[in-house]
């Protein structure tokens, strides 16, 4: 049996049969995509020609400590493949993201490409998205307004993302809410919901966005589910 790490190292390797010489690549975050990073960086030194485009300020600077070399969404006018992770995978490939605080760009990543792929251990899919805690990016001025809102209306637990004891502020100077569904019976209708409260920057659900997900198992299976 593979361990956690090996599982995850191996989703991210399938997915260099995406990545051709001279493209826009979109590079997500977290620690699935870490491995892709690191793949990526021994490629460009033995000659893979690309232009990478970061998903977080914390993949934007690993990248560039491994010789990736880096650019903004505003230099390019379209990604041909992004690579990311995902906190949840239903079986439309319908996700949750933002684990990692870097769903709004994130989203504006793999709203601009050509394809979004998926990599992920196997853990991370489910038949209903919702038992992880859909995360909200959302304007620090009056984040209670827009908690209590959320409780009332879906009577659910919403809590703000600490860390060191001080709110999470993202790479956009937001705050994370996470919202405690369990189950999310309509995500697409939640999702454009969320985004009409005012405060709420977005939302961690991703709907029709992802063009296939590379999952895989402990027992060194791989899954490609495409839509």
């Amino acid at each position: 049996m593979l361990s956690k790490e090996e599982t995850k190292k191996l989703a991210a390797m399938h997915a260099f049969k995406h990545v051709q010489q001279n493209m826009v690549l979109g590079v997500g975050t977290g620690s699935t995509v870490y491995w892709f990073i690191q793949e990526l960086a021994v490629r460009v030194k033995a000659g893979l020609v690309c232009t990478c485009i970061p998903t977080s300020s914390a993949t934007g600077i690993l990248a560039k400590q491994l010789g990736i070399p880096m650019q903004t969404l505003n230099d390019v006018e379209k990604i041909d493949v992004t690579v990311d992770g995902a906190d949840e995978i239903d079986p439309q490939l319908n996700l949750i993201k933002g684990g990692g605080a870097a769903l709004l760009q994130e989203k504006m990543v793999a709203a601009a490409s050509d394809k979004l792929v998926i990599i992920a251990d196997s853990s991370k899919r489910v038949q209903q998205l919702g038992v992880f805690p859909l995360p909200l990016e959302v304007v620090p001025f009056g984040w209670k307004q827009v908690q209590r809102r959320i409780k009332s209306f879906y009577n659910i637990s919403v809590s703000l993302r600490m860390k060191n004891d001080q709110p999470l502020v993202t790479d956009h100077g937001h705050y994370i809410l996470d919202c405690h569904y369990g189950q999310i019976a309509d995500a697409a209708a939640l999702a454009i919901a969320l985004n009409n409260i005012p405060g709420v920057v977005d939302n961690g659900l991703f709907i029709h966005m992802a063009k296939e997900a590379i999952i895989a198992g402990a027992d060194g299976k791989l899954q490609t589910i495409s839509v």
